[in-house]
């Protein structure tokens, strides 16, 4: 009985790290476009949300929601 209750807290404490470690790896980090000047040859005349729409697809091949890419950008200049 003890060593049951042994194993179950070593499995609950497996769990809660593998839980920890996959909130980590599944952290996005976004290119910072903040520093660019828009609609030039630096984000290849895009705006800083599309261009970090684009890049971020090259990356993930996931595209973000303009939205989502706008609300980015602002963070990143801290607005």
């Amino acid at each position: 009985m003890k060593s049951l209750r042994m194993f179950g807290g070593i499995m609950l404490g497996v769990l809660m790290l593998s839980t920890a470690f996959v909130g980590i790896a599944s952290a996005q980090q976004y290119p910072t476009v903040s520093n660019l000047t828009p609609f030039s040859a630096q984000t290849d005349f895009m705006s800083l949300p599309g261009y970090l729409r684009y890049v971020s697809y090259q990356q993930s091949q996931q595209w973000l929601t303009y939205t989502e890419a706008t609300r980015i950008v602002q963070q990143q200049k801290g607005e």
